[in-house]
């Protein structure tokens, strides 16, 4: 199929970019890397007025390391996530959880922007920002606002942009002595994960500290699972004490179910990756850590 007609602008600044949402309103998308909007144009699933391609700023791409925080423009290309020495230094669980997504020439054309306002609940990008406590900023007619992951995620395909506003940094702290892990389960490579999670902390004196424990693929949105970071916290976790971990996870998770997975089997999937991923992390507490592959069956 071919998209519906529509008026296509292609904006030279920030500036003109909001001046061309602000004119039309509801009926202009914008047009990042396209591996989320251009299937949904073709099939028609979305017929918008207008498509805003913003492709042209080069404003907005780039990685910075400022002080304590890793700064990531909205345009940059998720191959450098995963490529990006700063980010293998810093923030590695960001390259280790890009790697997962689809394929390598999806991960060339899609940018971190389009990924996260996409807000696809199967998707790396948005689960790895909640478990890195990133800061998201947007920037309309009123200035900018500055949204931390948890809160910008708001539903299936849902997230806290308003249709004047543009998506344009992420600005994510950077730990000490971290440790993680990566797990999702696919049926096929470059799916989209019927089930993962990503769990992170910090070592301080032999404990975990500032534990997060994040499920996506499972609910409308990543899900920060609090009982389960409880219980990853301030302790000197082992290989038996993941389970518990993965345990507390999904006690009383309401996974969705569709063609793909019943919500009971996504559930098992989602308790699963916890644990594997716990192990992971005490892997590379121990200095064993290998996450070549970070797929696979339950």
């Amino acid at each position: 199929m071919k998209p519906a007609p529509f008026e296509y602008i292609a904006p030279e600044s920030i500036e003109q970019a909001l001046a061309a949402l602000a004119q039309y309103g509801d009926e202009a998308k914008i047009l990042a890397g396209g591996q989320s909007l251009m299937p949904l144009l073709n099939m028609r699933l979305t017929t918008p007025g207008v498509v805003v391609d913003i492709n042209g700023l080069d404003e907005l791409n780039y990685i910075r390391q400022q002080g304590e925080r890793l700064h990531i423009g909205a345009l940059t290309r998720q191959y450098r996530l995963e490529r990006d020495a700063r980010i293998r230094q810093t923030v590695p669980v960001l390259a280790a959880a890009t790697r997962l997504i689809g394929h390598p020439s999806i991960r060339y054309a899609g940018t971190i922007g389009g990924s996260l306002a996409h807000a696809d609940p199967a998707a790396e990008l948005p689960a790895a920002m909640c478990a890195l406590e990133a800061e998201l900023t947007v920037v309309g007619p009123s200035g900018s606002r500055a949204i931390q992951a948890v809160d910008f995620f708001q539903g299936a395909l849902n997230a806290d942009v308003r249709p004047d506003e543009l998506l344009t940094e992420v600005r994510i702290p950077i730990r000490k002595n971290a440790v993680w892990g990566v797990r999702e389960y696919t049926r096929r490579a470059g799916d989209f994960a019927l089930a993962g999670a990503i769990v992170l902390a910090e070592i301080e004196a032999d404990r975990w500290a500032n534990g997060r424990v994040v499920l996506f693929g499972v609910e409308d949105r990543p899900l920060r699972v609090s009982p389960a970071e409880a219980a990853l916290t301030q302790q000197a976790l082992s290989d038996g004490q993941a389970a518990g971990v993965a345990a507390a996870a999904v006690n009383g998770l309401a996974c969705h179910a569709d063609l793909h997975a019943s919500a009971e089997y996504r559930k098992q999937l989602a308790r699963v990756m916890v644990k594997r991923a716990c192990l992971d992390a005490v892997a590379m507490r121990d200095g064993k850590k290998g996450q070549e592959n970070m797929t696979g069956s339950a």
